[in-house]
């Protein structure tokens, strides 16, 4: 399913969140490369500072913020606004992975997680969302994860909240693609990071952070709703989730042990 890419990300203007390692530095970087305006957000303000160092000293923005702070995605917005005038992709890259199983669910762990990765990436949308519709442009790209396709272990709060961006991305599409705005949902697979260090499992098809950014920005510029991969993993999980539940299940036991 297509719609209008952005062909180029020259002179581009570009708001990365989740900008202060793994994919979100990866894509920050390769975006200063092809020569975009980028907006570095996220936490860790020394790590924003590292992958300012890649772009040109007027190349970017520094915007360090909390995706869960209701009032700072709002803020950054329009200082974005102030500087650059509009905003022409959002990438929100950023979230958290806890991963939690039903004998040491906790219910902390598993609101850090929504807030994190759901509210998260709406509080940025409702940010951005005015401004591309008053001028009926702009692209949204939110990273996702392979684990929203279906329940998998370890993921008791992190494959919900990740189910919950597909089902968001999809009705963004249906309610943007009309209106000339771009959305596209990103389900990686396994990418090296930070956060898939703490796996203690074999990763099956595991890219590095500049691979998955490559497909991102691939994808992006094509136009495409639905940007997964690597294909051979990504793909065999959307096969697996049209399965009856007594098949899914007992793949998923024959071949996952975690």
């Amino acid at each position: 399913m297509n719609q209008i890419g952005m062909r180029h990300f020259k002179g581009k203007r570009v708001w990365v969140i989740g900008a202060t390692s793994g994919i979100g530095e990866a894509c920050a970087i390769a975006l200063f490369a092809e020569g975009a305006s980028v907006a570095l957000s996220g936490r860790r303000v020394d790590k924003l500072q590292a992958v300012a160092q890649h772009g040109k000293p007027n190349q970017s923005l520094f915007l360090p913020l909390d995706v869960t702070d209701p009032a700072a995605i709002p803020l950054a917005h329009q200082r974005i606004l102030q500087d650059w005038g509009q905003l022409d992709l959002l990438l929100f890259v950023s979230g958290i992975y806890i991963p939690l199983r039903a004998d040491n669910f906790e219910m902390e762990s598993a609101e850090k997680t929504i807030d994190a990765n759901v509210l998260g990436p709406m509080r940025a949308v409702a940010a951005v969302l005015p401004d591309m519709l008053q001028r009926r442009s702009g692209h949204i790209a939110i990273v996702g994860s392979v684990a929203g396709y279906s329940g998998l272990p370890k993921a008791l709060a992190y494959g919900p909240s990740k189910a919950a961006m597909i089902n968001f991305c999809e009705t963004l599409f249906y309610d943007l693609q009309p209106l000339g705005i771009g959305v596209h949902m990103i389900s990686p697979g396994f990418v090296k990071t930070e956060a898939t260090a703490q796996n203690d499992f074999e990763m099956p098809a595991l890219i590095s952070a500049e691979e998955a950014a490559k497909h991102i920005l691939d994808g992006i510029r094509d136009g495409e709703f639905d940007i997964h991969f690597p294909k051979r993993f990504s793909g065999f999980l959307k096969f697996l989730r049209l399965l009856p539940y007594p098949i899914y299940f007992w793949i998923l036991r024959r071949f996952v042990k975690i």
